[in-house]
């Protein structure tokens, strides 16, 4: 399980110009509709453990690439890169923004928004001394952002309109520092001492909220969770919250499905058919779909204007971000937040 020091709880946010103007200063002390709001920073790699470990010993086939997928009576055979094939009754893709399981259920692939992201982390390995806060610069085409993730670490981001930046650590930590040349030391003196194997860049891409309209999220004994269902921008901070909730909801679905007579209390007195099994799984996806939809689209519609606004590089949109959408741009990424995917039993 993750420690209270490897996750740190951000208490508000607060966005500025890259001038030095504050333009919001945001507390998440404010009440929602479902309760307190906060915000926490976690290492990707503790929390993947962490996950990892509440599974029993094998369950995870590690470097395991889908190439395609077969199907064969009520199973699919899912083939991987390495010619291994798994049998399967239910087939749920989590297999990331390129997903094959998400091609095979007919989404076309998802579409670049003209920018990118370059994200780095340091850890200073002593107290670095910064508040547990939000801090982001706003300038024109580009937005940075700087948020410790515990009492040694700090992650930050820098997303830019520019299409063609070089995937080269180097380069890219030298570019950030060209467009922060005004923001405090301290805060520069973050990038630059930021190890070159701790920057990457990621092109920004999302699924266009029609294809989830139409799209068949679930089919059969298959369905996608996570990057492989909804691929959104980062810019309402929900991707991975948004792929947790999935989780939840699936199980709650399919348990709710397979759940025979005999666990509800009445008796049972044949197991089911493969038949009947794969009827029960098709009905706790299409159930989990259903759900899943619309949170969906609103998330990714969201977080796509959200970003438009706060890298824009024209006058008018860096004129209305500053000047007139800033608190309400900022409050979206709570009221977005504040939901509630309900419980995981399904008693």
């Amino acid at each position: 399980m993750l420690t209270d020091q490897q996750i740190i709880v951000c208490r508000n946010v607060a966005t500025s110009t890259i001038t030095g103007d504050q333009t919001t200063a945001m507390s998440f002390k404010a009440k929602g509709k479902l309760g307190d709001h906060e915000l926490r920073c976690v290492n990707r790699k503790l929390l993947l453990e962490a996950l990892a470990n509440e599974l029993p010993s094998g369950t995870i086939r590690f470097s395991s690439k889908v190439v395609s997928i077969e199907e064969l009576s009520f199973y699919k055979l899912v083939h991987l890169a390495d010619g291994t094939i798994i049998k399967t009754k239910a087939l749920i893709g989590c297999d990331g923004v390129n997903s094959v399981v998400a091609k095979w259920l007919g989404f076309k692939a998802p579409v670049f928004t003209g920018r990118a992201a370059i994200r780095g982390w340091i850890n200073f390995k002593s107290n670095h001394g910064f508040e547990p806060k939000l801090l982001q610069f706003m300038g024109i085409g580009f937005r940075a952002g700087f948020l410790p993730n515990d009492d040694t670490s700090i992650y930050w981001f820098f997303t830019s309109n520019e299409k063609d930046m070089e995937d080269d650590p180097a380069k890219l930590k030298q570019f950030a520092l060209s467009k922060l040349a005004n923001v405090p030391n301290e805060i520069k003196a973050i990038v630059e001492n930021t190890e070159l194997e701790y920057i990457m860049l990621s092109p920004l891409r999302y699924r266009h909220p029609w294809d989830l309209i139409w799209g068949n999220i679930s089919k059969g004994n298959v369905c996608v969770l996570g990057d492989a269902f909804h691929p959104m921008t980062p810019d309402i901070g929900q991707g991975a919250c948004s792929a947790l909730e999935d989780g939840i909801v699936l199980a709650r679905c399919l348990a709710g499905a397979l759940l025979t007579k005999e666990q509800s209390g009445e008796s049972k007195e044949k197991v089911d058919s493969e038949s009947e099994q794969y009827k029960k799984i098709e009905t706790g996806l299409k159930n989990y779909a259903k759900e899943r939809r619309w949170r969906s689209i609103v998330l990714i519609s969201t977080a796509y204007v959200v970003g438009f606004f706060q890298q824009g590089d024209g006058k008018l949109t860096t004129f209305l971000r500053d000047k007139l959408l800033a608190a309400f741009l900022s409050a979206l990424l709570l009221k977005r937040a504040d939901y509630d995917c309900g419980k995981l039993s399904i008693s």
